[in-house]
């Protein structure tokens, strides 16, 4: 399982597979969620995926069983193994959203995206406004300072803004809006992509006001205002997202 900011970090860089069970899985979900295996196709045959990946059988069946728990295939005797189609899929798997970034940018997903974002993201800011503890204060203005200090390293910048609004998601002490991490993690990596691709800084400044606002609004134990700075903070990476689709 993908753990928090893996996602980000590998924005520099592609990220490899570790070994070749996850290699298979990584090849195969990706090409799942990219359309290269289309929703209600049949993969090919054993034999075949196995020369393809060079990788005995066991190692194969390992990786689509894994992909069968996230949604994405189905397996049958004497059928063999069908792409489910995408009401199918478990889109708050970190792997399954991280895989999307491979794809062609869509702005229907990217707004579906943020729509949840949105609705879960206010009420997580507005519940921290209430239960936050002073640790959480420390480190919400601890990744707040790293962001300010960060603004020539698009990539440290990124992960310290991630990384704030895990800790607001941990103040809220909803177990289910820490959980969504994937969903948050995406949406900064379509927001910062463009920034970190062409290590173009000069745009993460107007990214800082909003989150001290959203800070000190929590800080205050104001819930109405924390509600409203997120949403701010959530329409502003909307903005950023959506210009790569209308880019590319």
């Amino acid at each position: 399982m993908s753990e928090p900011g893996s996602l980000l970090r590998s924005l520099s860089g592609q990220a490899r597979p570790r070994n070749f069970h996850s290699h298979v899985i990584h090849a195969l979900g990706s090409g799942v969620i990219a359309g290269r295996f289309a929703q209600g196709s049949t993969l090919p045959g054993d034999a075949e995926l196995c020369d393809q990946f060079d990788v005995s059988r066991t190692v194969l069946r390992e990786a689509i069983k894994t992909l069968e728990a996230k949604g994405l295939l189905e397996s049958r005797p004497k059928v063999g193994t069908r792409v489910t189609r995408k009401n199918h899929w478990n889109l708050f798997d970190p792997q399954v959203l991280a895989w999307h970034l491979e794809a062609a940018p869509d702005r229907d997903f990217l707004k579906h995206l943020h729509d949840v974002r949105m609705a879960l993201e206010p009420l997580a800011a507005a519940q921290a406004a209430s239960f936050r503890t002073g640790e959480q204060l420390r480190l919400m203005h601890y990744w707040l300072r790293q962001m300010e200090t960060s603004r020539g390293e698009p990539l440290n910048f990124c992960l310290a803004d991630f990384e704030l609004h895990l800790i607001i998601a941990d103040a809220s002490r909803n177990p289910f809006l820490r959980a969504a991490y994937g969903v948050i993690e995406l949406s900064h990596a379509f927001a910062y992509l463009p920034v970190i691709a062409t290590d173009a800084p000069q745009s993460l400044e107007a990214m800082i006001e909003p989150h001290r606002v959203l800070v000190t609004q929590i800080e205050r134990g104001e819930a109405q205002g924390a509600t409203s700075a997120m949403q701010a903070v959530i329409l502003l990476d909307q903005i950023t997202a959506l210009h790569q689709v209308i880019d590319a």
